[in-house]
């Protein structure tokens, strides 16, 4: 229907248009996406005869318009809904419509007939009708002016910013009423700012930079380009709800001028290792005098071991520090290594695990901007931007999980959706209803979602790509089981702990083969765990932390427990941080149990306090064929007790177990003196969940 070639525009010296190549066909939607100053109005006016070309041509049915008055184009079926609406505040809605139809001197009986379909498609309008236009509001002064182009009966709508200044459910209405248009066989040219509801009402697009088109294609395609759309920031529609979020309420202001208009990098800045240890000396130095001066309890371990802060010359100096432990921490309770003044802490976090005293942290507001931002590293890590919807379905409260994924989240800019975890029904419905595209969960929810997701046949109605999890160890079979029943998501294994911030120390790269830690927020040790003495690179031992530039409660060489290994060299993916692996298991008996951290002496304590039961007991922890968990207590009768109280114990054992360590167990009662005992420490934990390799 339109054609337009090497069209150029100017405004007495300045150009506005440049070489503008573009068709629209008969009955297509086409949307012209640029910024203010791009050149979409300027392309308009030439359309319409407003404004008189520099050079190149506008053909309408083959024939050439170029430069025909506003008039005659309204004749040949071309009509315009201005910017800004331009109605006349002083003439009534009726006349203000009338005046579309006057340069085709229409009939008395034809206008009121149109005048009928107008109301009919805005009754607003006709509620209205003798009203003066400036006393409506927005949306009916724009309702109105798409109304009174409306009145020419066009066959090519042009439509300048419709959605300008709208509220969304206006917005909403207005988007509503241009695809009907659409499907009634208008050929439609939408002008808009707002890029992903132009793209998302339209069949194909043109893209408009400094008078210049940039790119042009399928507005699917286009809507669903990761590149595109980071430089858009648009936002989503019913129609096409994995669109972006952003841009919904009609402010962006795309500059398709400047691509860059990404994500906040959040890497660290550093070109070489060099670089980096330089910044993790001063670090460890600040971090050793910090507790030196604010903590008393490290001051003392720091004399006994004949350490002062002038000490730490080097990296190496760092084995010349004392270790911290989690007993330091419990007996610290309940604000233990705290380095600053009360005053200064604003959060307390504590642990998952549960050992009579939670493990508890203080932050200062520092601490919680650091873990904010590389919480936001990991999520960028993963790939994840301001365009992604992101389900959180972990824990919310005292302990740091929710907060952590959510904050995290909120500061790469995505969209949180923060459920917590368990209630499947709930999380589905999210997963179709706002087609959250991360996931974050434990392994075992994960697991448990994608069993869900594949009963119901869903898969191809979900758009997760990603999911982020943590707080529990996986196999290579149980990571490539979530990922097939997800519909193909790639998975990222984030690691951390409390003590040192919460989950977001690190995370696996793109290449899933190891875990990018920050370097420039603690250091990292592989100590042999009855030794204590540092091990190659390569080789398996206890991850030993300390943190550089943690205010509320520091740490100096905490023991971790975790077991894992350094891995030497650069990384495939580029990144200038350092690397370990999976973590493999413990040092300690505790067990990670559904993302709880489970001491085997807590078990103990709640077994003791239920008479008739005696003092031996197993753990077995094993996963089925699904790769779910399951945790089998057995549990010795005390002597002397009658086998008919058994489902009485076993009922009370698993009730205490459940609300004090808020997980479920098998439980199975045997006589007494069943089980073996031993001169030495018995073997209490048998822990088979891991067959094959993790990394």
């Amino acid at each position: 229907m339109l054609k337009i070639n090497n069209l150029s525009a100017h405004y007495g010296a300045a150009q506005a248009l440049y070489g503008i190549d573009m068709t629209i066909a008969a009955g297509e939607t086409v949307a012209l996406v640029g910024a203010n100053g791009a050149g979409k109005s300027t392309l308009l006016k030439c359309l319409l005869g407003l404004q008189k070309p520099s050079g190149g041509t506008i053909s309408l049915d083959e024939k050439d318009i170029t430069g025909t008055s506003p008039a005659r184009m309204v004749q040949l079926g071309v009509a315009l809904s201005p910017e800004g609406r331009e109605v006349f505040g002083n003439l009534s809605v009726f006349e203000n419509l009338q005046l579309g139809a006057i340069p085709l001197k229409l009939g008395k009986a034809e206008e009121s007939r149109r005048m009928d379909e107008v109301y009919e498609r805005f009754p607003k309008l006709k509620a209205r009708k003798k009203q003066q236009a400036g006393t409506l509001s927005g949306g009916e002064q724009q309702m109105l002016a798409m109304g009174r182009a409306l009145m020419a009966k066009p066959r090519l709508l042009l439509l300048d910013e419709p959605s300008l200044g709208l509220a969304p459910r206006i917005m909403d209405d207005i988007f509503a009423i241009i695809r009907q248009l659409a499907r009634g066989g208008t050929t439609i040219l939408l002008v808009e700012q707002n890029a992903a509801r132009a793209l998302s009402a339209s069949d194909k697009a043109y893209l408009l930079a400094n008078g210049r088109i940039v790119q042009q294609g399928n507005s699917g395609e286009l809507l669903n380009d990761p590149m595109l759309r980071a430089a858009f920031l648009g936002a989503a529609s019913d129609e096409n709800p994995a669109a972006s979020r952003l841009g919904a309420a009609g402010l962006t202001n795309i500059r398709l001028e400047k691509p860059a208009m990404h994500t906040p990098d959040f890497m660290p800045a550093f070109h070489n290792e060099q670089e980096l240890k330089d910044h993790q000396l001063r670090g460890l130095q600040w971090t050793v005098a910090h507790c030196y001066e604010g903590s008393s309890h490290y001051r003392k371990k720091f004399e006994a071991a004949g350490v002062a802060p002038g000490d730490i010359q080097s990296l190496e100096d760092l084995q010349k520090l004392p270790f911290t432990t989690a007993d330091d921490l419990r007996t610290g309770y309940p604000f233990p290594l705290r380095a600053v003044p009360f005053e200064q802490i604003v959060r307390v976090h504590a642990s998952s695990g549960t050992t009579g005293k939670r493990k508890v942290l203080s932050y200062t507001q520092k601490d919680l901007d650091d873990w904010i931002s590389i919480f936001a590293r990991c999520y960028q890590m993963a790939g994840v931007t301001a365009l992604d919807r992101v389900q959180v379905a972990v824990g919310y409260g005292v302990w740091t999980a929710g907060m952590g994924f959510q904050l995290g989240c909120e500061k790469i800019g995505a969209l949180a959706v923060p459920i917590g975890p368990g209630n499947i029904d709930m999380q589905i419905q999210f997963l179709l209803d706002f087609q959250s595209t991360v996931f974050c969960s434990t392994a075992s929810m994960a697991l448990l979602m994608a069993e869900e997701i594949h009963q119901r046949g869903i898969a191809d109605k979900i758009n997760v790509k990603k999911i982020i999890y943590g707080s529990e160890r996986s196999s290579r079979s149980m990571r490539r089981k979530i990922s097939d029943l997800f519909g193909g998501a790639e998975l990222f294994d984030i690691t951390g702990l409390t003590e040192l911030y919460g989950p977001g120390t690190g995370i696996e790269c793109s290449d899933h083969d190891c875990i990018h830690y920050w370097a420039d927020y603690y250091l990292l040790e592989i100590l042999d765990p009855d030794t204590l003495k540092p091990l190659p690179e390569g080789e398996w031992g206890e991850m030993v932390v300390t943190s550089l530039c943690k205010e509320g409660a520091p740490l100096i060489r905490y023991r971790t427990r975790d077991i894992t290994r350094i891995i030497g060299g650069p990384c495939s993916c580029g990144s200038i941080m350092p690397r370990h692996s999976r973590i493999r298991g413990r040092s300690d008996d505790t067990i990670k149990f559904r993302g709880v951290n489970i001491y085997p002496s807590s078990i103990d304590t709640i077994l003791s306090a239920v008479p008739g039961l005696g003092s031996e007991y197993q753990i077995h922890m094993h996963r089925d064929s699904a790769e779910r968990d399951h945790m089998n207590l057995i549990v010795e009768r005390a002597e002397g007790v009658d086998g008919g109280r058994t489902a009485e114990l076993i009922h009370e054992v698993v009730h205490q177990i459940k609300k004090q360590i808020l997980v479920s167990v098998n439980t199975e009662l045997v006589d007494y003196g069943t089980l073996p005992r031993s001169e030495r420490k018995s073997q209490r934990v048998f822990d088979k969940r891991i067959t094959d390799e993790i990394v």
